[in-house]
């Protein structure tokens, strides 16, 4: 839409992580579920009019009608269903996050959202939107309440044991909420010490990783395409008072010049993102991987290492064939030279619920110490 027509009024679309509808309809108090859905599979947004807890209340509705349709949880499938479902459940997601970013509501000046009992979420949507966008426009409700979360997690922080502090991550900034990546590059570092060692991390996403090779001595360079995420490192570098040890720099995978040491995480399931904060988890066709080993041995310095930080779960769903990320590797002049592993903690891990909880609860984490050769 661009900007698009509710009625003869003319709108913009707020949104930063779903496209504009064709066209806008009106909805309100009234509005039912089905109705909703049955205007936005048609391509409309609706543009909200009327009382907040009532919008909740429909997207919420909507929701339930959606997930009708998914696969049941509790089943128990082998392991050759498990891609299947795995693409199916991509699809209901993208599906989902089409349809139930189509109910909108107004933004007026001063960031005000137009709803009656609607919280006040100027500095939620300031984060989020920049200082200055043009209004009045169109919000997604599912964007509003994710940029109201995104606020209250900034606030309050993040806690990282691995650094005994909390992370501030700015609106689409993915949160490190994941420890087994952390905590593997602070156990390398008690092993492989890079105290005075110049160090690169690739896509430092919030500079966890960052932080924890400074803590251990490192001067590190900390790159990101995302501007959000250079700018939530160098934040929350002044916080730790790290600034001197960590240099965020806004780049495509590598800084320029050759370094000690190079670690990366990357995302680590090869398959589509649907919204831009699932970039850091989700890498299609591998391109994010494929380039990062293709230039790595380049930006090392002699008698240089990599920690290679890359979860199995690929493997495990089907999206990776076994041995790929090794003879990636082989291609890429890397060789191996240790190993350490992780066993998951999150909480998906635990669901037996999940369809894929087989691939989930066996998943291993592994960093791997690279060399040139």
């Amino acid at each position: 839409m661009g900007p698009g027509a509710h009625q003869d009024e003319q709108v913009r679309w707020l949104s930063p992580a779903s496209p504009p509808p064709r066209a806008v309809r009106p909805a309100d108090d009234r509005t039912t579920a089905a109705a909703a859905l049955a205007e936005a599979r048609r391509g409309a947004g609706l543009a909200y009019r009327g009382d907040y807890r009532n919008a909740r209340q429909l997207l919420a509705a909507m929701g339930r009608r959606l997930e009708g349709g998914r696969t049941a949880r509790g089943s128990r499938p082998s392991s050759a269903d498990l891609l299947e479902i795995f693409r199916a459940e991509r699809r209901q997601r993208r599906e989902a996050h089409l349809l139930l970013s189509r109910l909108a509501v107004p933004v007026v000046d001063g960031l005000r959202v137009d709803l009656a009992r609607a919280p006040e979420a100027a500095e939620a949507l300031r984060e989020a939107l920049g200082p200055a966008p043009i209004l009045p426009g169109l919000l997604p409700l599912r964007d509003l309440l994710g940029m109201i979360g995104a606020h209250e997690w900034r606030v309050k922080g993040v806690a990282v044991p691995a650094l005994g502090a909390h992370l501030h991550p700015r609106y689409g900034v993915f949160a490190p909420v994941r420890g087994e990546h952390v905590d593997l590059v602070a156990e390398a570092a008690r092993r492989w010490s890079p105290a005075g060692r110049r160090a690169l991390d690739v896509g430092t996403g919030s500079g966890v990783l960052a932080f924890v090779l400074a803590r251990a001595g490192a001067r590190v360079t900390a790159t990101d395409l995302s501007s959000a995420a250079v700018a939530s490192t160098r934040e929350d570098a002044a916080r730790l008072r790290l600034s001197a040890l960590v240099e965020p720099v806004e780049a495509d995978l590598f800084a320029e010049g050759r370094f000690d040491l190079v670690v990366c995480n990357p995302p680590w399931l090869p398959a589509e993102a649907i919204t831009p904060l699932e970039r850091a988890v989700y890498d299609p066709g591998s391109g994010f991987l494929g380039r990062l080993l293709d230039g790595l041995a380049a930006h090392l310095a002699p008698g240089g290492e990599a920690w290679l930080v890359l979860s199995d779960l690929a493997e495990r769903l089907g999206l990776r064939a076994p041995g790929e990320v090794e003879a990636r590797l082989a291609a890429a002049g890397l060789e191996v030279r240790e190993v350490l592993a992780a066993r998951p903690v999150h909480p998906r891990s635990r669901d037996a619920g999940d369809p894929l909880h087989a691939a989930r609860a066996a998943e291993v984490t592994s960093l791997r110490r690279l060399v040139a050769i």
